[in-house]
């Protein structure tokens, strides 16, 4: 079944105008708690099936992982919102956090050819060395199906899909939108806490936050 959130137009706006080529950062977004609604909506929710291929040119399914932990990490290495994450090494050691639990990570690229973010080839090869990371896998969704498919609008957005295949996390990775580098510290990172209340074996306490950062440059985007 698939999970699509409406967002709300104002955010809607936000978003689209958020973070283009040569531009000044995005409008910011706050990272909000879910209603009593949205959590029980995203908790009993299974994630849209897909199959994309990876930086090495091998197709990975989500059904692969079936059984597992599963984070979706959209991401554009071009914007300023994924960049305070990276260079602090942030996002990088969360990953590595997760992974060493035998979490699969699934960084995302959604960025459509010319546009802001994309890579291949060489590029996307070389991707997890120049930005240090711990992913799993990077998979490319040059055309932007599977990120609408998961309603995903800005880099970072995230996704935690437990292991019988239901979105229990979507949205923003914490309550501090913006692309200050000195934000993070003291941080609430949702996409921890979703991990943390899955190994203790409770509900996720928060399964959505309001997305904040670029918006996903999706082929019709000016």
């Amino acid at each position: 079944m698939k999970t699509l959130r409406i967002l709300a137009p104002a955010l809607a706006a936000l978003a689209l105008a958020a973070c283009q080529q040569a531009e000044a950062p995005a409008a910011e977004t706050a990272a909000t708690p879910a209603s009593a609604t949205e959590a029980d909506t995203a908790q009993t929710g299974l994630a849209p099936a897909f199959t994309l291929t990876d930086a090495e040119g091998v197709q990975r399914s989500l059904a692969d992982f079936r059984g597992k932990t599963v984070v979706i990490e959209w991401t554009n290495e071009g914007c300023p919102y994924v960049q305070k994450h990276y260079s602090t090494g942030a996002m990088q050691a969360l990953q590595r956090e997760a992974t060493a639990d035998g979490v699969v990570w699934l960084t995302i690229v959604s960025s459509a050819p010319g546009k802001q973010g994309y890579v291949t080839g060489d590029a996307a090869r070389a991707y997890r060395d120049t930005h240090s990371a711990a992913f799993t896998h990077l998979l490319l969704d040059p055309t932007g199906e599977v990120g609408k498919l998961y309603g995903a609008v800005t880099t970072p957005d995230m996704r935690v899909i437990d292991p019988e295949g239901r979105i229990v996390f979507e949205g923003g990775i914490d309550d501090r939108p913006t692309n200050k580098v000195e934000d993070l510290e003291g941080a609430n990172n949702f996409v921890r806490a979703a991990l943390d209340d899955l190994e203790a074996g409770r509900p996720v306490r928060t399964a959505f936050a309001t997305p904040y950062g670029c918006s996903i440059k999706y082929p019709e985007e000016a």
